[in-house]
């Protein structure tokens, strides 16, 4: 699918108009509900189609980030072949006691993905956590940035953020 058309389908079917709280803790008019685009086989293909070319060369292992970050992540090693990683918001406390499941990131270059990036901020945490770990962490890629600081907020953490579509593209479409 064309990114005109991604994007138009996108927004089409995610974009949702009222009062929101985001995870940063801001107040949002507009909001996008990832998981009608996650919910969607067809839709979702489209977009792992569309991130494989943003996978930065050299990435060894993609790690998508709870909960969103599951599917697209999943969605994005159909096309890549690249093997992946489950990351948990926080470590559990019981069994494997793993922050990520899946491949070992260990000493291995991962990319984060995320579905949308606001703040950056749960891709920072999660990049300091595994980069604790042993991962070696340098890039991420999300489905939508919506272009409030998260790019600018990452590059300070040493991350670069790949965005399938921003903001400006889903008003335009």
């Amino acid at each position: 699918m064309d990114p005109v058309s991604l994007a138009a389908s996108v927004a089409a079917r995610c974009r949702l108009s009222g009062t929101f709280v985001l995870r940063s803790g801001r107040t949002a008019t507009e909001y996008f509900d990832k998981y009608q685009f996650e919910a969607d086989p067809v839709l979702l293909d489209a977009v792992g189609a569309g991130l494989a070319p943003l996978v930065p060369p050299g990435t060894e292992v993609l790690a998508g980030l709870e909960m969103g970050g599951i599917a697209v992540v999943v969605a994005l090693a159909r096309h890549t072949g690249l093997p992946c990683a489950f990351v948990r918001k926080a470590a559990k406390p019981y069994g494997t006691r793993r922050l990520a499941e899946g491949a070992d990131l260990t000493g291995r270059r991962v990319l984060l993905v995320e579905d949308v990036v606001t703040s950056g901020g749960q891709i920072a945490i999660s990049a300091g956590e595994l980069r604790s770990a042993g991962a070696l962490v340098e890039h991420a890629v999300c489905v939508i940035d919506r272009q409030e600081g998260g790019s600018a907020a990452l590059a300070a953490e040493g991350i670069t953020l790949h965005a399938l579509l921003t903001r400006e593209q889903l008003d335009a479409a």
